[in-house]
């Protein structure tokens, strides 16, 4: 879920060719729940191969990051690592909100509203560690960078962003931000067309670019009290504070000049020592000296995984793979990846 900064920021909307040549680190997780909640029958069912395994996530992962080669784009995936003990109670908490999702989900199949049962099938969705090692091995075979971080994702991509070895970090949470990332990307791996719950109609998703110090400047504020400004609201590692938003959060950042005189008067409401919230975003656990390589994508490693492993239509896998594999290669052979930055 992520800090709540939507109505804070500033957002620009841009196309997947404007990020063409530049390496784009993906919260793999949160992309995986994209592809899990998206990704599914009229009825909620996910997509599933010959032996009942979830499949919606591969598909995604495939199709998708294929689109994004396609458009020049350098997708990087980050996966999470051992969550910090303070998200220890958000975590179950999702798993109780999931639970009762599913229970939701088939109450609505009983009841023949199909309607009604993707919207709960779409809140049902859980991400099983072999789910994650497949998505990973997929990415592997594709050619791209699959990271494994020592914790947070985005922390871990904020970092590669921070340092100049890829453009941008990309995931529907803002979390990034507070993690140090200069820029954020969403929408990047579920843009397009996408049809309204319980709608007859659709709208259409545009990729947006959000700026850490254009926002800054324009809140009038620092890194460190956005992270107070997510601290107040909640974040995935605290509840924050009753009663307040963004807004409101904004106001009492701006008028207090420490961090003591920001929670003194919250202390008796905030469910963690505020302290420990911020050093996990202003000094995250991470790896300083991960490498980012490309490489040609195994077609016959695809085809047999996706194709012979999982039951995808080999006709469509490899009309996919012929326009990715021609691009990806193009690529490949220029010059260096230093080419890509900037």
């Amino acid at each position: 879920m992520g800090v709540n900064l939507g109505e804070l920021v500033q957002k620009e909307e841009i196309t997947l060719e404007a990020l063409s040549g530049k390496i784009i680190a993906i919260d793999a997780y949160n992309a995986l729940y994209q592809f899990l909640s998206v990704i599914r029958q009229p009825d909620g069912t996910p997509l599933m191969d010959s032996q009942g395994r979830i499949t919606s996530h591969l598909s995604g992962v495939f199709y998708r990051t294929a689109k994004l080669i396609e458009a020049g784009v350098r997708p990087a995936y980050i996966f999470d690592g051992e969550p910090p003990k303070l998200k220890k109670s958000v975590l179950e908490g999702r798993r109780e909100i999931r639970e009762a999702a599913e229970q939701k989900w088939k109450d609505a199949l009983s009841r023949g509203e199909l309607a009604e049962a993707r919207v709960h099938a779409q809140a049902s969705s859980k991400l099983s560690k072999e789910m994650v090692e497949d998505a990973k091995k997929l990415v592997e075979l594709m050619g791209l960078p699959a990271i494994q971080a020592p914790s947070e994702g985005e922390a871990q991509a904020a970092v590669l962003a921070e340092k100049g070895a890829v453009y941008a970090c990309a995931s529907q949470d803002y979390d990034a931000l507070l993690f140090g990332a200069p820029r954020l990307v969403r929408n990047l791996t579920m843009s397009g067309r996408r049809k309204l719950p319980r709608k007859d109609f659709y709208v259409e998703v545009k990729t947006e670019l959000i700026d850490l110090e254009r926002n800054l400047k324009a809140l009038g504020i620092d890194r460190r009290k956005l992270v107070w400004i997510g601290m107040l609201v909640g974040t995935d590692f605290n509840s924050g504070v009753k009663g307040i938003g963004p807004k409101k959060a904004l106001k009492l950042v701006s008028e207090n000049s420490s961090f003591e005189e920001v929670f003194a008067k919250f202390r008796g409401e905030m469910d963690v020592e505020p302290s420990d919230v911020e050093n996990i975003f202003l000094h995250p656990a991470v790896e300083e000296n991960c490498r980012i390589e490309f490489k040609e994508p195994d077609r016959s490693g695809i085809a047999e995984f996706l194709c012979r492993g999982h039951g995808f239509s080999e006709e469509r896998v490899n009309k996919t793979l012929d326009e990715m594999i021609r691009i990806s290669s193009e690529k490949v052979k220029q010059s260096s990846l230093g080419k890509w930055f900037g």
